[in-house]
């Protein structure tokens, strides 16, 4: 808390020399301080709203008005904003969230008419605007004004808030894109902000440590506005951050005349003059030199405390709480409003009496509309209801279901689902034409319901990648046989001659041309713009990737082994993968994540972490190719579609020979389309990449004590066998083995659910489905390790042929008793 000799001293500043203000400036000082009263207010309401009951959760910006409209003033068409859960009065600025919209989100309205922000599938103050049309085409966003989709994650924003930078670095640097017109819907010259906003404590994250670093490095145009409240929830910043201050902290990266680094600004968030004059100063600079800028916003109040869970009473003493009073940024604007004679004490109460009568009404409008839409339902089957009753024997049951379900204060739709159950359980023996019609009813509104709630984790539009047509590798009549990193290479060189909207990024990626050379010369060829080095730094590679993807850009994000996803898993099971469902189809971020694993020796870079991936990342395709073929590929198919993906290359097939196609760039592999190996009777063995390889070289000797198997590759876990293609070879074999090299319970558990459970696959068994997997520690280090640790030839045989012995034991005699 700011001594009283720095808060008198801070005062005198801020009121110092009255100046004449023409008509237009005045109205503008009053329009600001109305917007500052109205969000405060909504601040309020909403409060009040869910400790009443009629919202689950609130979480609000009061407090941080006046910075936010401050630096509302200079956010322009064409800008992205990366920001947290307290930016209402900024998205209020911007003309990007009403206070009807506000309340609707707040109330959970499943409506993206309501709430075009998350269509009711994000708690309130989380944000978003529309970059799609209802096709899926690409708005014009430099005609809007952007932000990407709010997380509650702490510090979750600051990965993407890089690429959303960099992508403005790309279009003013890229002179392949600079010619194509339909380009220009994304950046005008470059010249557009990332705008990423955090509460000082979030910036102990060490992803905000991350960001602020890589933009150093990297020179992209942030501003970076830090609101210092002196809290995280209940924990003060002497307790958050070295020096009690970031911007000290961060004196480092200080740009100088011989250094480049970030700009950094100071500045109290009631000083309405000096926000004025900072933020002016933070978006000439990032806007026009492309430098980061951190904007330390000092001396924040937060007058309702950090959410409805708590009252900030419990841990701020009376000091602070007169403190908070005093330096609150609406009071402050209003007395030096009133100092500077720009209005009187009665105009100023008359924008705050329209102010709150409009709060209230729009509140009002947003639980109307909310309201209506349950009351209409619940009427209806209100109506079905009784009319079930007067033609059941449990008319009684019927009519408690319907009261129990017109009880509660704010009508839910789970209410109404639940007693349209509990009547249809109710008359389960009974036919009349009422229980038809509340049937109907039911099957009509969850169809509805899956599309509020389900709808939009993938791509529904015609750009799908799982529309995109196989076109199989042509080959000449004597094949060239080179490395596999060769295709891969040379297709990715028809992939950037074919799409200039592509760029590869990581480790060693530039220069080296990756670590296994699968790049190689492509940054000589393409320029550093396209393919780059980045620093030892997982989690804003991805925040690149995710960033340059929501700006019309086609990035592949390089992780470079599979066990390093684990520093980026956060953001992409938090952001990347839920980015498009939580927008509700508003936005999309087609990334390919690229990675290499599988069956290198050693404890590191061998984890096959496959169950942990598939179930943390649903909304992003995962593949995993068995050869640099069909992950060639795979990439071919992903560039033509809409969604993101997660591509794993098989570790031990760079130097494996591969038959080169003459089609590079061309042909594509269907995701969720397993591939069958081999045709085989007796047995059918389920896998992928290297593994599957294995599996692959233990048929010839399993033909040889005549089993016969069909060998199949998933090639992706995410879709999976679209077709059931791996139910009907069950069909015919009745026998299943499904082998990888993850822990046990890991993908191969998925598998088998896919399968015997979501497919039916239980009906054709005649022998126990069984998995195979590696043990349930990291691969030891060395060739034995390596055997000891994974399924190897001889475990797949043993697998195999225990399978057939209880099957047909005569046939099939022990081997080992």
């Amino acid at each position: 808390m700011a001594s009283t000799k720095t808060k008198n001293k801070s005062a005198s500043k801020s009121s110092a020399s009255k100046k004449k203000y023409s008509k237009k400036q005045k109205q503008e000082i009053l329009d600001d301080y109305k917007l500052a009263v109205t969000s405060r207010e909504a601040s309020y309401l909403g409060r009040k709203e869910t400790l009443t009951g009629k919202a689950k959760f609130g979480i609000f910006g009061d407090g941080k008005e006046i910075p936010q409209i401050a630096m509302a003033k200079h956010f322009r068409e064409g800008d992205f904003r990366s920001g947290y859960y307290r930016d209402q009065t900024f998205m209020m600025a911007i003309g990007q969230v009403t206070v009807q919209e506000f309340f609707a989100q707040l109330y959970a309205h499943a409506n993206v008419e309501a709430d075009p922000h998350s269509g009711g599938r994000q708690m309130n103050a989380h944000f978003s605007t529309r970059s799609l049309d209802e096709n899926g085409e690409w708005k014009d966003l430099t005609k809007m004004k952007n932000t990407s989709p709010d997380m509650s994650p702490t510090a979750g924003q600051m990965a993407r808030l890089l690429g959303l930078a960099q992508a403005s670095k790309v279009y003013r640097n890229h002179e392949g894109l600079k010619e194509k017109e339909e380009f220009g819907k994304f950046s005008e010259n470059g010249n557009e902000i990332a705008w990423g906003t955090i509460g000082d404590a979030s910036t102990s994250e060490g992803i905000f440590w991350e960001t602020i670093n890589a933009a150093g490095v990297m020179q992209v145009p942030i501003v970076m506005s830090v609101w210092d409240d002196g809290y995280g929830i209940s924990v003060p910043r002497k307790y958050q951050t070295t020096k009690e201050s970031i911007s000290k902290v961060l004196e480092g990266f200080q740009r100088t005349e011989d250094e480049e680094g970030w700009e950094i600004l100071t500045v109290k968030a009631w000083d309405y003059t000096a926000l004025l004059e900072t933020y002016e100063k933070a978006a000439k600079i990032a806007r026009e030199e492309h430098v980061p800028v951190l904007v330390h916003v000092k001396e924040v109040t937060q007058p309702q405390g950090h959410s409805t869970s708590g009252s900030h009473e419990r841990y701020k003493n009376e000091e602070r709480l007169e403190w908070e009073e005093e330096y609150c940024c609406n009071n402050k604007i209003r007395s030096w409003i009133l100092e500077e004679g720009i209005a009187n004490e009665e105009e100023l109460d008359a924008i705050e009496k329209e102010a709150k009568d409009h709060v209230k009404s729009e509140k009002q409008a947003a639980w109307k509309a909310f309201t209506g839409e349950m009351k209409e339902e619940l009427n209806t089957v209100a109506d079905l209801l009784d009319q079930l009753a007067s033609s059941s024997e449990k008319s009684d049951e019927i009519n408690k279901i319907k009261s129990e379900m017109k009880a509660p204060m704010v009508p839910l739709r789970k209410d109404i689902i639940s007693a349209a159950k509990k009547a249809l359980r109710a008359v389960r023996g009974e036919q009349n034409q009422a229980k038809e019609e509340l049937m109907d009813w039911l099957d009509e509104n969850m169809k509805a319901n899956r599309e509020r709630y389900d709808s939009h984790l993938y791509s529904e539009t015609d750009y799908s990648p799982l529309n995109v047509e196989e076109v199989k590798p042509e080959y000449g009549d004597d094949p060239k046989q080179v490395d596999g990193r060769v295709v891969l290479r040379d297709n990715f060189d028809k992939i950037f001659e074919k799409y200039p909207q592509t760029l590869v990024f990581g480790e060693d990626t530039g220069k080296l041309g990756d670590v296994n050379k699968g790049l190689e010369n492509m940054q000589d060829k393409f320029g550093e713009i396209r393919v780059s080095d980045t620093g030892i730094r997982e989690a804003t590679i991805l925040g690149q990737g995710i960033g340059m993807a929501l700006r019309g850009l086609r990035p592949i994000a390089e992780i470079q082994y599979l066990d390093y996803l684990l520093y980026c898993f956060q953001g992409l099971s938090d952001d990347l993968a839920t980015l498009r469902y939580r927008s509700a189809g508003g936005q999309k971020a087609p990334v390919i994540v690229r990675t290499r694993g599988h069956r290198l020796e050693g404890i590191w870079h061998t984890g096959s972490p496959m169950g942990m991936i598939v179930n943390g990342v649903r909304g992003v395709h995962v593949c995993v190719p068995r050869n640099l073929t069909d992950a060639a590929g795979m990439y071919n198919t992903l560039l033509q579609g809409d969604d993101p993906a997660l591509l794993v290359e098989p570790l031990n097939a760079y130097r494996l020979k591969e038959d080169k196609p003459e089609n590079l760039g061309e042909f594509t592999v269907p995701l969720g389309i397993p591939n069958k190996i081999s045709e085989g009777s007796d047995i059918t063995i389920v896998s992928y990449g290297s593994t599957c390889n294995i599996c692959e070289e233990v048929l010839p000797q399993l033909e040889e004590v005549g089993i016969s198997v069909e060998l199949i590759d998933t090639r992706t876990l995410i879709p999976f066998d679209r077709n059931r293609d791996i139910l009907e070879s069950l069909k015919k074999t009745n026998r299943i083995l499904f082998v990888d090299e993850d822990v046990p319970g890991g993908a191969t558990a998925y598998m088998m659910q896919k399968v015997i459970d979501d497919y039916g696959g239980y009906y054709y068994l005649d022998s126990e489905a069984l998995c195979l997997t590696a043990k349930a520690h990291r691969g030891a280090y060395g060739s034995d390790g390596d055997y000891f640790s994974k399924p190897n030839e001889e475990d797949i045989f043993d697998a195999v042929y225990d399978i057939m012995h209880e099957a047909d034991p005569e046939k099939y005699p022990a081997i080992y008793d």
